[in-house]
């Protein structure tokens, strides 16, 4: 069993309605699959993978080193439940970027910019495929006409050997909050994992593809049809795992709900589709549930 790998670029031919009708069922069956000539040009993609090595040699591989988790898993001899094996970094556009590495902010300014675009060409196809307006998606996450205040992070992550990778995960099991994630991994460390029908199948890397995954709010404007999918990262004792993944969510103020041509169509009482709520108060809930799961934060903010 493997996650589907797609073309995306088959939309622009005649295979367009095929290519259609395999993002439908990968979003549909699995929640996650892989693009290949997604349209960010390899060069990028290239020095993307050189300034996001050089960055954690030089700016974070220490501090990692001798860090309180690093000394823990030596010390306790335990398993560690609450802690991740993983060096995190937060882009946005406007927060203070990593200044040391020569070439990131620019490189990685120009990447999230290539990235954003692909991420609303996907969200378009998510609605061409669930029978909605063109644009129904981005529509709603940036809160109404005409909006442009979506979400949208880029969480430049680097998964360390592990000595006891037995003893701690890279990333625990989770769902992602938001809306559509696109996630550039490692083309040689694996480690990332989806849970299919309770088996945990590994997403194998492959150079220079763009992974898709459908978050939890995703699940909720498709009334159910795509779910969002739970995966984990597992520690290694191999090599240095480079994971960048990009989200496009919801603005905070966002208000989301089951997209209302869907309901009709299942025939649904109101009681039975998922609730309407403001992400923000979602993001509230999930910061203290993210690794619990996601049914009781659905619950949770239908009752706010």
């Amino acid at each position: 069993m493997a996650i589907p790998v797609l073309d995306f670029s088959q939309l622009n031919g005649e295979e367009r309605a095929k290519t259609l009708a395999q993002i439908a069922n990968a979003c549909e069956e699995w929640g996650f699959f892989q693009l290949v000539n997604h349209g960010i040009p390899e060069e990028l993609l290239e020095r993307v993978k050189k300034v996001s090595t050089k960055f954690y040699k030089l700016e974070r591989e220490e501090n990692f080193k001798n860090s309180k988790l690093v000394n823990l898993l030596d010390e306790t001899g335990e398993r560690l439940e609450n802690v991740d094996w993983e060096d995190v970094v937060t882009l946005l556009d406007d927060n203070d970027w990593p200044s040391k590495t020569p070439g990131f902010e620019e490189t990685m300014k120009e990447y999230r910019f290539e990235l954003k675009k692909l991420a609303e060409k996907v969200m378009e196809v998510m609605d061409e495929n669930l029978g909605l307006p063109k644009g129904y998606i981005k529509k709603a996450f940036n809160d109404g006409e005409g909006g442009d205040n979506a979400f949208f992070g880029t969480k430049v992550s680097h998964y360390p050997p592990c000595p006891h990778p037995e003893r701690v995960n890279g990333l625990r099991a989770h769902t992602d909050a938001g809306g559509v994630i696109l996630l550039f991994q490692d083309d040689k460390v694996g480690g990332l994992q989806v849970l299919k029908d309770g088996e945990w199948v590994d997403v194998q890397p492959l150079p220079n593809t763009i992974v898709i995954n459908t978050g939890d709010q995703i699940e909720v404007l498709s009334n159910g049809r795509y779910k969002s999918a739970w995966h984990r990262v597992m520690s290694s004792t191999d090599g240095n795992r480079r994971s960048i993944a990009s989200f496009y969510n919801p603005s905070l103020s966002a208000t989301i709900a089951p997209a209302p041509q869907l309901v009709e169509k299942t025939n649904q009482q109101v009681e039975q589709t998922y609730p309407k709520f403001v992400f923000g108060d979602y993001m509230s809930v999930y910061v203290q549930q993210k690794f619990l799961p996601k049914e009781p934060r659905f619950q949770a903010v239908r009752a706010m």
